[in-house]
């Protein structure tokens, strides 16, 4: 797949790597007992942490894993669970893919700090974690896969700022505040849009938390939101195209499609859709194919207990308020009707096919 130019940070250093990942018999780790040895079975876990979150996690985080760990080595064994909205569900998944003799847990936590029991039972094990597209806080763990997550949140408030007109009213919907990546997003658009909102160039009509990013919650919190504003609002910040669409049919029920402007997130097949009707305005995309791919190199080198490797994948260092966390950080792009072909479709994320159906035929700009 080709990849757009915007999308990576430190790739390069990535695909140099893929090799010593794939063979290296690598050199012990440092510290207490560990699981990782070369030439012995590996088994790694993929936790995800709901399907209420973004179904992108099964659809695409999952295979895309997969197929780059059994790319490098296909004789390891991976154990792919969704913990469907349960930080203790996603616990006992852990607990049991230890169990099961898993050597690296690579997590995107239900919850930043339930990912910290997860990295505490690992190491008690001996075994490595990767916090995967959110943070993990409470406990550090060997690695950190992800997008610059607030940066999904400013790319949602700058739309805003350059698309509305001064004096309109805007609605928050957000996600899960209670995930690191739903606290990311939240503060990202924060950040962009509180001058504003001080400043009166913009108006905070409503703002609310959606638990577990749940769609119908995030459709009845947009209904409260037109019945207090008497549906005089401009534009609806919601995280992901999940709950865009939910704030869409509640909006629609008032007449109001198309006429506000409504941001997302994970550039789905739906949402882009969506935004070729006119109904959903723009959408954040992430390469998951590249953030999978970059976990699958640095889970496979911490089963092999390849430390240079891992050094040399991790780009970056975020510290977690715990400690310092070797991470790799890619770049999320905003997508609107006049990308879409110059990014989702021509990185092979999707197609013309999968999205200009139905009434966005006729409009297809592709």
């Amino acid at each position: 797949m080709k990849r757009h130019s915007l999308m990576v940070v430190g790739l390069a250093v990535l695909s140099l790597a893929v090799s010593a990942c794939g063979t290296s018999t690598g050199t012990a780790s440092t510290g207490g007992a560990s699981k990782s040895a070369a030439g012995t079975k590996i088994t790694i876990a993929f936790l995800m942490p709901c399907s209420t979150c973004a179904d992108r996690f099964e659809s695409k985080d999952k295979p895309y894993f997969e197929a780059a760990v059994k790319a490098i080595d296909p004789n390891i064994t991976v154990i792919a669970n969704n913990a469907q909205g349960s930080a203790a569900t996603q616990l006992q998944q852990a607990e049991s893919a230890l169990t099961n003799g898993a050597n690296v847990i690579v997590v995107s936590p239900f919850t930043a700090e339930g990912g910290a029991s997860i990295v505490t039972k690992a190491k008690a094990d001996g075994a490595k974690v990767v916090a995967y597209d959110g943070q993990i806080e409470g406990a550090v763990p060997d690695a950190y896969v992800s997008f610059q997550n607030e940066k999904v949140g400013e790319l949602q408030g700058q739309y805003f700022l350059d698309n509305l007109p001064a004096g309109s009213t805007v609605a928050m919907i957000n996600g899960d505040t209670t995930s690191a990546p739903g606290k990311a997003f939240k503060a990202g658009a924060h950040k962009i849009l509180d001058p504003a909102f001080k400043s009166g160039a913009l108006k905070l009509g409503f703002e609310s938390d959606t638990a577990g990013f749940d769609g119908a919650t995030g459709q009845r919190s947009m209904e409260q939101a037109l019945t207090k504003l008497g549906d005089k609002v401009q534009g609806v910040i919601a995280p992901n195209d999940g709950l865009a669409n939910a704030v869409i049919t509640a909006l629609t029920a008032r007449g109001l499609n198309g006429k506000v402007l409504v941001t997302g997130q994970d550039a789905t097949d739906p949402g882009l859709t969506s935004i070729i009707t006119g109904n959903q305005s723009m959408t954040v995309y992430k390469s998951i194919r590249d953030e999978a791919e970059a976990a699958a190199k640095i889970a496979v080198a911490l089963a092999k207990g390849d430390t240079a490797g891992v050094k040399a994948l991790t780009t970056s260092t975020v510290n977690n308020g715990t400690g310092d966390v070797p991470s790799v950080l890619l770049d999320p792009v905003a997508v609107t009707i006049k990308n879409i072909a110059e990014t989702v479709v021509k990185d092979g994320f999707t197609t013309k096919d999968k999205i200009c159906i139905g009434a966005a035929a006729a409009k297809c700009p592709l």
